[in-house]
């Protein structure tokens, strides 16, 4: 609905690129942009209407979204990546120039809710993106979509085939539990992985609960000895 506000922050190291989508955005009704650290000062409302006034009022804010525009999917983007998402807590629609299949599963894990080939972005485009990121739905390119099915069926035939061998009960590790099974063993506590991952506390327990839970380890140090024999760490 166009009277349905959505709040939303663009990341990019690429200069351009970045001013490119924001002028995608500022001319799309019911988007407004908030400057960040990448841009002017923070807290900087740019208006996308008309007239150069900043919006106030004229519809209930959905919630913000975050836009990343990158390349290619190197350490760089996927810690910026992480550090949007936080563990799914805030949707972030994803502007790829390319990316290898074995990334995808790793992007989607991190919580990233839409991607979108950048040489097929339009403005109308961009905004479908945003509003069904918004709306915690998901958004990806026929192509990928293909993709992630591939890879979620392969990681099933694995798994039913590792239960088949031993009576391990495991089905791999996500990328973030990896992450934070990672800090666990260097000595790190809740409050000290949720600021290094810049995710809640809530969601560093939700991780270490459902892991240990899934792979019917005992307690943190049972998980940290099972990642490190298994080789995630």
């Amino acid at each position: 609905m166009l009277d349905t506000r959505v709040t939303v922050t663009v990341h990019a190291s690429d200069p351009l690129g970045r001013a490119g989508v924001i002028s995608h955005l500022q001319q799309q009704p019911g988007v407004e942009l908030v400057q960040d650290q990448d841009g002017a000062a923070a807290g900087e409302r740019v208006d996308t209407r008309e007239g150069g006034r900043a919006q106030e009022g004229g519809g209930e804010a959905a919630g913000t979204v975050a836009i990343s525009l990158i390349d290619r999917f190197d350490d760089t983007a996927a810690a910026e990546l992480r550090r949007l998402a936080r563990g799914g807590e805030q949707p972030v629609v994803l502007i790829a120039g390319d990316l290898r299949e074995p990334d995808l599963m790793t992007i989607v894990e991190y919580g990233v809710r839409a991607i979108l080939w950048r040489h097929q972005t339009t403005p109308q485009r961009l905004v479908q993106a945003v509003r069904s990121a918004a709306r915690g739905e998901g958004d990806l390119p026929p192509d990928l979509i293909s993709k992630l099915l591939t890879q979620m069926g392969q990681l099933r035939r694995s798994a039913v085939a590792s239960a088949s061998a031993t009576w391990a009960p495991t089905v791999g590790m996500a990328p973030r539990e990896v992450d934070v099974l990672r800090l666990v063993a260097d000595g790190l506590d809740t409050r000290q992985i949720s600021e290094k991952l810049a995710y809640s506390e809530r969601t560093v327990k939700n991780v270490l609960h459902a892991l240990m839970t899934r792979l019917q380890l005992h307690n943190r140090a049972h998980a940290v000895a099972y990642a490190l024999r298994e080789g995630y760490i």
